[in-house]
């Protein structure tokens, strides 16, 4: 098995807590990763860090298992020196990312997990319709709609899954954003994730959008115009899975935790957010439904004010590895339409 590690911006955390976590999987088996990544930095990081990593180059005749395959794009800067932030370090991290896309899609690698970037930098880098690397890596694969799904699972092993029906947009404009497709979409990928982890039970719980998830109507129609019908129609796709909504999200995330639901489908990205980083902020997975390859994230931004400082905790990223993996080692042959979101 073959994993892309995008190292994501160079002058955040994200080459340190690639290397910190490859450190604490390596040794688990014999799985090669690509790292794509600027080589004399991982190669001084290595050496800081005390890991010693066989990192090898994409350039030696035999490549090892820890392959950095980039070009080595910021060696003009001094060997010890953190990358400036700025446009030159978030245009490494795009090509990078897209390099790793490109890894997958011509099949060199089973999974793509990315290191944080920074979103406002890549926009001043010529990026001035990036969103997020989500909906970045959809389009370059050709592929509409993602749906972002977060999970992770407190020190007693109790999981949170939580899928979003709209992920990057602002709060005042979420409610007129929102349709019966992206919420039965959200659903039937929500089903296709439960079944890609191996979970016997695909039981995924909807919530409403207004308090109360609306009380009949009485504060917000969403629940009956919108929400509600996407329901019934992922019911009728999805016969073999339960799908319970649209329920209080204050109700709903408390009977998820106690396990009485496999996944949560949540309208918008704080409603779901907020309650899966309560309960594993530092080991939270960010999984991207509906492309044709395994990608999955840490769960937290690219952390400025550490980096280089050598205290980054690595625990999300090594999390999202070994989801990659796991997720490679389930995926059969015949992964078919339904898990790119033909429902």
């Amino acid at each position: 098995m073959v994993i892309t590690l995008a190292c994501g911006d160079p002058s955040g955390v994200g080459p340190e807590v690639t290397l910190k976590a490859l450190s604490l999987e390596f040794p688990a088996d014999d799985c090669s990763y690509r790292l794509q990544g600027d080589l004399s930095q991982l190669v001084q990081l290595n050496e800081t860090l005390g890991l010693g990593l066989p990192l090898s180059s994409g350039s030696d005749a035999t490549p090892g298992r820890l392959t950095v395959v980039s070009a080595r794009e910021l060696e003009s800067l001094p060997v010890r020196a953190l990358p400036q932030r700025g446009v030159r370090s978030a245009q490494a991290a795009m090509r990078w990312l897209e390099n790793g896309a490109q890894d997958c899609l011509r099949g060199d690698s089973q999974a793509l997990v990315t290191a944080p970037v920074c979103k406002e930098t890549i926009m001043e880098a010529g990026y001035p319709d990036f969103v997020g690397q989500t909906e970045f890596l959809a389009g370059l694969a050709g592929v509409p709609d993602p749906i972002m799904m977060l999970l992770g699972a407190d020190d007693r092993g109790r999981w949170l899954r939580v899928a979003l029906a709209t992920i990057h947009i602002p709060l005042a404009e979420v409610a007129s954003r929102l349709d019966s497709a992206a919420v039965e979409r959200a659903i039937g990928r929500s089903v296709d994730a439960c079944r890609d982890l191996g979970l016997p039970q695909s039981r995924i719980g909807v919530c409403g959008l207004n308090p109360h998830a609306g009380e009949g109507g009485k504060i917000g129609i969403e629940e009956q115009t919108t929400i509600a019908p996407a329901i019934a129609r992922a019911r009728l796709l999805n016969a073999q899975s339960q799908i319970e909504g649209p329920i209080p999200a204050d109700t709903l995330f408390y009977r998820a935790y106690r396990g009485e639901f496999d996944a949560v489908v949540a309208m918008y990205h704080d409603q779901g957010l907020a309650p899966l980083k309560m309960v594993a902020f530092e080991s939270g997975v960010n999984w991207t439904l509906g492309l044709p390859f395994i990608r999955t994230s840490p769960d937290h931004g690219t952390a400025f004010d550490i980096a280089g400082q050598g205290v980054a905790d690595p625990n999300s990223m090594w999390s999202a590895i070994r989801m990659a993996k796991r997720l490679a080692g389930n995926r059969g042959p015949v992964q078919g339409e339904r898990a790119f979101g033909h429902h």
